[in-house]
């Protein structure tokens, strides 16, 4: 599984928004990996962010 779909999934599993850090925590990868995956799903409109910081899966 890649980077991109850890996020996706850990973001699926979770009811609320979360911060790249603790998605981070719970997928079991750098925070900088998380990053740079929320910024192509981002792009793909795979997840959005309802405030600051905070992802949520589209």
């Amino acid at each position: 599984m890649n980077n991109e779909e850890l996020v996706l999934k850990t973001l699926s599993e979770s009811a609320d928004p979360m911060k790249s850090a603790e998605i981070a925590e719970k997928a079991g990868i750098e925070k900088a990996e998380v990053d740079k995956a929320i910024k192509k799903l981002k792009k793909e409109e795979k997840v959005f962010s309802p405030k600051r910081c905070y992802y949520k899966e589209n």
